[in-house]
């Protein structure tokens, strides 16, 4: 049974399980080794952080899957996602296309974006979001990129 379509419509959560088949393309792509924003129940790799352990208190290292709470903190995901790229890990992160947003231009924008075409049906539900989605890929800034 899919999620109430007052729930999707509304605020009443920013948390959207990947969904599966979205996520074993991009794993093809990248060979993910952490799931740096998940729940024991929708974890994407072996290795996790859980709100327990506060995947923002954590360093991020390797190559990182993040699908963020997509409500306020969703800044505070993106800076993360950012900076870590910068310290040497590559973060592959989905989001919502909101482009009209100041985390969109202070992150988003400063990694490749690839917009989602058409809208993703998350946590297996039967309805898929109102919303659209991209995926933002930060990656180390290495000397053969640089030149």
């Amino acid at each position: 049974m899919g999620i109430d379509r007052a729930v999707w419509a509304s605020s009443a959560t920013d948390l959207w399980a990947t969904p599966q088949d979205f996520f074993d393309t991009l794993n093809a792509e990248f060979g993910f080794e952490l799931d740096v924003c998940a729940t024991d129940e929708n974890a994407k790799c072996a290795r996790y952080f859980t709100a327990t352990n506060d995947g923002l208190a954590q360093e991020w290292r390797g190559v990182c899957w993040m699908n963020p709470p997509y409500g306020r903190v969703i800044g505070d995901w993106m800076r993360k996602a950012y900076e870590s790229a910068q310290a040497g890990a590559t973060v592959v992160c989905l989001v919502p296309s909101r482009t009209d947003t100041r985390w969109w231009h202070d992150y988003a924008m400063k990694g490749e974006i690839r917009y989602v075409r058409g809208r993703l049906k998350f946590g297996g539900s039967k309805n898929s979001a109102p919303f659209p989605c991209a995926v933002v890929i930060f990656q180390p800034v290495t000397e053969a990129r640089a030149a």
